[in-house]
C-alpha cells in the first residue's frame, strides 16, 4: 500500500507543477482555457501509461543490456534464482551489460514483468557472497515497486522541463506580451524544472537507503552487500585496475537505475541519484551489528 501512495502523491505533485505552468501561459496571454489545462493533464497521464508499459524495454536498450539464457549464464541464473526465492518473487528475466565496470541494475513496472541486469566485470571481478548482495538489493526495487516511481517522477520531470520551456518561449513572443509575465515565465522556466529535479533525486536517494536495507534482510547478511558497495566504491585496486570500458551508470539519464554511481558528488550531492556509498556502508555494518553478524 505504502508504494501505492507514494507513487500517487508524486504525480499529484509533478502534475500540479504542470497545470501551474499552464496558468502561467494562459495568465500571461490572457487566453484562459479549460481544456488547455485539460490537455496538459491528458499528457502526462499518457506520459505515465506509456512509462508503465515500456519502461523495462527501454531502460534495457537504453543501457545496451542484453538478455541472457540459463544455458548463456548459468552461474548467474542460479544466484538470480536463488535470491528470487529467498525475496518471494517471481523469477526475473536475467541480463548482462558488456561492461568490465562493475554495476547492475533491476528494471520492469512489476515483480511479474522485470528484469535484473549485471555488467560482465561484477560477475568477473566480484564473489559469489557479495553477488548475492547485489542481486538482493535490486530485488528489493523490484518488490518496492521503486523503478515505477522512479520511470514516472523522470518522465513527467522531462515533459516538465520542456513544457516551462514553451512557456517561457510563448510569453516572449506573445501579442499581448509585458515585461512583468516575461520575468515570470523566465522564473518559471528555471524554477519548476529544478523543483521536479530536485523531488526526484529525493526519492532516487531514500529508495537506495530502502534497497539497502531490504537486500540485506533477504539475504540475511548485511555485511555481503556493505563489501560489495566497497569494492563499487573503488577502495579496491582491481577495480580501478581492471575498469577499463566505458562505464553506463555515468550517462545522467540513466544513472539513477545502477546500484552506485559516481555522479553529482561535492557540491552537486543535491543532484546525486545515489547517497554517499560512505553512508550507505556505515548503515549496513550498523545494521550488522544490531543483527549480532
Amino acid at each position: 500500500m505504502f508504494w501505492r501512495i507514494r507513487t500517487a502523491l508524486m504525480f499529484v505533485y509533478l502534475t500540479a507543477l504542470l497545470m501551474a505552468l499552464g496558468w502561467v501561459l494562459m495568465w500571461a496571454t490572457d487566453s484562459f482555457s479549460v481544456f488547455f489545462l485539460a490537455a496538459l493533464c491528458a499528457i502526462a497521464l499518457m506520459i505515465c501509461f506509456a512509462t508503465y508499459f515500456w519502461s523495462k524495454k527501454l531502460a534495457l536498450a537504453a543501457n545496451r543490456a542484453k538478455i541472457v539464457a540459463e544455458d548463456q549464464e548459468p552461474r548467474l541464473y542460479a544466484l538470480v534464482r536463488d535470491v528470487a526465492m529467498r525475496a518471494d518473487l517471481p523469477m526475473p528475466e536475467v541480463g548482462v551489460v558488456e561492461s568490465m565496470q562493475m554495476n547492475a541494475f533491476a528494471t520492469g513496472r512489476n515483480p511479474k514483468n522485470s528484469a535484473v541486469v549485471v555488467t560482465r566485470g561484477l560477475l568477473r571481478y566480484m564473489p559469489e557472497d557479495e553477488i548475492r548482495g547485489v542481486l538482493a538489493h535490486e530485488m528489493s526495487h523490484v518488490r518496492n515497486r521503486d523503478i515505477l516511481v522512479m520511470s514516472v517522477a523522470s518522465a513527467i520531470s522531462i515533459l516538465l522541463t520542456y513544457v516551462s520551456r514553451f512557456v517561457f518561449y510563448a510569453t516572449m513572443f506573445s501579442d499581448r506580451r509585458n515585461s512583468g509575465a516575461v520575468l515570470i515565465a523566465l522564473v518559471a522556466s528555471i524554477t519548476v524544472p529544478f523543483a521536479a529535479l530536485m523531488i526526484q533525486m529525493s526519492i532516487s536517494r531514500k529508495r537506495e537507503y530502502l534497497a539497502d536495507a531490504s537486500g540485506a534482510e533477504i539475504i540475511n547478511d548485511p555485511r555481503a552487500l556493505a563489501r560489495a558497495l566497497t569494492r563499487l566504491k573503488g577502495d579496491t585496486p582491481s577495480y580501478s585496475s581492471r575498469s577499463t570500458s566505458s562505464n553506463p551508470a555515468e550517462d545522467y539519464a540513466t544513472a539513477h537505475m545502477w546500484i552506485s554511481s559516481h555522479l553529482g558528488g561535492g557540491i552537486g550531492s543535491i543532484f546525486s541519484t545515489h547517497p554517499p556509498l560512505d553512508d550507505r556502508i556505515d548503515r549496513l555494518n550498523k545494521m550488522a551489528d544490531k543483527m549480532g553478524l
